[in-house]
């Protein structure tokens, strides 16, 4: 993974010292995993070839939000929206966020497992197999649980709320990155080899290999209220995980600050097909994530140029 780390109070002092010195650069966070750089990096030329100032600032896909709500970051166009944690949504509530729309890209979230798990343990891909075999999915340091690798602690909390709320007999590992929880499920097909881990799609992983999606009950918007509608009869919010919604947010005032930048970021779009295939040329092919957006943007001039006709 080319960037990590959290977006932690020294960071804030940073932005408040680059501020001073490049007061009208747009400011774009960068998240966790390759996919986001992606759309960061795609958004960030556009706006540059728009004869715009940009500046990427490493940032927690969670901390973020309270940086994008005080202006101190501007736009963000890969927002999941079932993994914002508290202040995002009363962000949004209170119209320091505002969702400017669909980023494009269709998405899957949950737990997955290679194909060959399903003899391991049979009555995969139900999650109701999943208590009976978690031995199966057991290693050294887990055992008798099931190891299940779960999204890094600053991604939120999803997997591990779950397994504690419905009582799953799994451990959950928070993976270090993205990069991180590659390698994991990489080296466990390798050696056909037990794992489960909590991923997400769109992802170059699933264009080279086959992996299957544990299936839950369907949250149909209800699931928080209802007992009924989950996994128990006595807990809410215990129906897997719903799908997300990828939005494009900036903070109020971007687009009063920057019109033409406005404009540009509302036509701006990238599908999963884009997306898997510029991810794999980093991920997989070890190219430098500059060269790959660089190549992009000389191959695809009509898309972007139709994002500018949009601006002011």
């Amino acid at each position: 993974m080319k960037f990590k780390s959290l977006l932690t109070a020294a960071a804030f002092v940073a932005f408040g010292a680059g501020a001073a010195q490049a007061a009208d650069a747009i400011k774009i966070p960068i998240n966790e995993w390759t996919g986001q750089h992606i759309s960061a990096h795609i958004l960030g030329s556009a706006f540059k070839e728009a004869g715009l100032e940009v500046e990427y600032v490493t940032a927690g896909a969670v901390p973020q939000f309270a940086a994008i709500a005080a202006g101190d970051l501007h736009v963000q166009p890969e927002t999941w929206d079932n993994n914002v944690g508290d202040i995002y949504p009363k962000a949004v509530e209170a119209g320091d966020i505002v969702v400017v729309g669909e980023t494009g890209l269709s998405s899957q979230e949950g737990w997955i497992y290679p194909p060959y798990m399903e003899e391991k343990c049979p009555g995969l891909p139900s999650y109701k197999a999943l208590f009976d075999c978690a031995q199966a999915f057991a290693t050294a340091e887990t055992f008798p649980k099931g190891r299940l690798i779960t999204y890094p602690a600053d991604w939120g909390t999803r997997s591990k709320d779950l397994v504690e709320l419905v009582k799953f007999p799994f451990a959950a590992i928070p993976g270090g990155s993205e990069g991180a929880m590659v390698a994991e499920i990489k080296s466990a097909l390798a050696a056909e080899q037990p794992v489960l881990v909590m991923f997400w799609e769109p992802h170059w992983l699933f264009a080279d290999h086959e992996m299957h999606w544990v299936e839950w009950p369907k949250d149909d918007g209800t699931c928080g209220t209802d007992p009924a509608k989950g996994i128990t009869t006595t807990e809410v919010g215990d129906c897997g995980f719903q799908q997300a919604n990828v939005l494009k947010i900036a903070n109020k005032d971007f687009a009063a600050t920057w019109p033409k930048a406005q404009g540009v970021y509302e036509k701006f779009s990238i599908s999963n097909g884009i997306q898997n295939v510029l991810i794999k040329e980093v991920d997989n092919k070890g190219r430098p994530l500059e060269e790959v957006i660089a190549e992009w943007m000389s191959n695809n001039e009509s898309t972007w140029k139709n994002w500018m006709s949009g601006g002011s």
